[in-house]
C-alpha cells in the first residue's frame, strides 16, 4: 500500500491540460478521473460503452469542480469501427492532446471474438487501444508535454510460454489449461511491450505501463465463481480500494517527465520495475514483431 503519493497534495496543477481516460466512466478510469479533475484541466473525456454511468461520474466530478469540461465518448474496444468513430469524435474537437490514459480493460473472460474476429482480450485490451493511439498520436505529438499512461498488470506474467501467440490471435485460443488466465497475460504483455515500443518511435511523448495493484473494481465480475475464488485467496490481504488503485496512473500521468523512464514498467507507487520483466517481456525482436503485427492489423482504419 502506498505511504508517499496523495493525489490532492501530489498531482500539480494541470490548467489547459487536455485528458482523454478510456473506461472512464467506472473503476480505476472514473476514480482517476476524479482524482485529476480537482487540479483544474481544461477539459477530460470518459469513453466507455454506458452513457448512463457516465452521467454518474460526471455528477460526482462537478460536485469538486463544477465548471470543468467533462465530455462522454462512447467507445466499445472489442469494435475497430467503434473506436475510429470514438478518435475522430475527439479530433473533431480538438487539436492537441497533453494525456491519453489507456485504462479500460477485461479480465480472464471464456474463449471468445471481438467483431473484428480478434481473440477477445487481445483485442480488447491491446489492438483497441492500438488504433485508439494511432489516430490520437498526431495530437500527442504537438502538445508541450505530452504523456501515454497503459496499464498493464502484474498478470502479464501469465502469457503463454511464446509470449504472444501471434498465429492464433484470430481464434479464441481456447486452451486446455488456464486458458483465460493465459489470455489475459498475453493482453497485458502486449500493453507493456506496446509501451516500450511507442517509446522508441515516438520519443518526444512520454509513454509507460503501471500496474495498478490488486483493485476491488468491477473488473472480477464476469469472472467464473472458480476464478473469483482464486483472486480472492491469493490477493485479499492487500487488495486496494479503487481510488487508491488509480494513485499509480495518475501518478504516471502527471509527475515530472524527468522522473520517468520512457517505455518504463511502474508498479504502485511510482515504482521502476523493469527488473521484474523476464526474457520475454523484454525480447526486443518480439516487441517489433508486436508492433509490425499490429500496424498490419490495423491498416485501413
Amino acid at each position: 500500500m502506498p505511504i508517499n503519493y496523495n493525489p490532492e497534495k501530489d498531482i500539480p496543477d494541470l490548467t489547459g491540460k487536455s485528458i482523454f481516460i478510456t473506461g472512464g466512466t467506472s473503476g480505476l478510469g472514473a476514480e482517476s478521473a476524479i482524482h485529476l479533475a480537482k487540479h483544474n484541466p481544461s477539459h477530460i473525456y470518459l469513453s466507455g460503452r454506458n452513457a448512463t454511468s457516465a452521467e454518474k461520474v460526471i455528477k460526482q466530478i462537478h460536485k469538486s469542480n463544477p465548471d470543468l469540461l467533462v465530455t462522454f465518448i462512447r467507445c466499445d474496444l472489442a469494435s475497430l469501427a467503434s473506436v475510429k468513430e470514438a478518435a475522430e469524435h475527439f479530433t473533431r474537437q480538438h487539436i492537441t492532446l497533453d494525456i491519453l490514459m489507456c485504462n479500460a480493460g477485461v479480465m480472464a473472460l471464456p474463449p471468445g471474438l471481438t467483431v473484428d474476429g480478434y481473440e477477445l482480450q487481445f483485442g480488447t485490451n491491446h489492438l483497441g487501444h492500438a488504433l485508439l493511439i494511432k489516430k490520437l498520436l498526431p495530437l500527442l505529438e504537438v502538445s508541450s508535454s505530452p504523456r501515454i499512461v497503459l496499464l498493464t498488470s502484474q498478470g502479464w506474467g501469465l502469457h503463454p510460454r511464446g509470449g504472444i501467440i501471434f498465429e492464433k490471435l484470430k481464434t479464441t485460443q481456447d486452451m486446455a489449461f488456464g486458458g483465460p488466465w493465459q489470455r489475459y497475460g498475453q493482453s497485458k504483455l502486449a500493453n507493456l511491450m506496446y509501451a516500450r515500443e511507442l517509446a522508441k518511435r515516438f520519443p518526444t511523448i512520454t509513454s509507460v505501463s503501471v500496474h495498478p495493484g490488486v483493485v476491488s473494481t468491477g473488473l472480477a465480475d464476469g469472472l467464473k465463481l472458480k476464478d473469483k475464488m482464486i483472486v480472492h485467496a491469493t490477493t485479499w490481504w492487500y487488495i486496494l480500494q479503487a481510488h487508491e488503485g488509480a494513485f499509480n496512473q495518475t501518478w504516471a500521468a502527471t509527475v515530472d517527465k524527468a522522473k520517468l523512464r520512457n517505455g518504463g514498467y511502474y508498479e504502485p507507487v511510482g515504482k521502476l520495475e523493469d527488473r521484474k520483466l523476464d526474457a520475454r517481456a523484454t525480447d526486443e525482436a518480439l516487441g517489433e514483431r508486436l508492433w509490425n503485427w499490429t500496424e498490419e492489423a490495423l491498416r485501413g482504419y
